[in-house]
């Protein structure tokens, strides 16, 4: 995991449980306070999936970019070992 999805990652969970904390805290009845914090815990799922899913595509994106990276140079060397392998001969 890259820094960036680690900050990304502190900063939904520090933000969940300072949801969850000031939910806690806040003089309501039990009933509407398990509402508020299945509204939290739902939105806090919801933003982390977010997140996994952005890093899934960057991580895609970052490997197509790699094997092509890696088609491109082995058809160089294939041309390279060609052409010396001619100057010997």
């Amino acid at each position: 995991m890259n820094r960036n999805s680690k900050i990304i990652l502190g900063i939904v969970g520090a933000a969940a449980a300072g949801a969850v904390i000031g939910l806690l805290l806040a003089p309501d009845k039990g009933s509407d306070l398990r509402k508020r914090i299945s509204k939290a815990a739902d939105e806090f799922a919801g933003s982390l999936t977010d997140a996994i899913l952005s890093n899934r595509e960057k991580l895609l994106s970052a490997k197509d970019q790699f094997v092509n990276e890696a088609k491109g140079l082995k058809s160089e060397a294939a041309s390279r070992f060609g052409r010396v392998k001619e100057s010997v001969s």
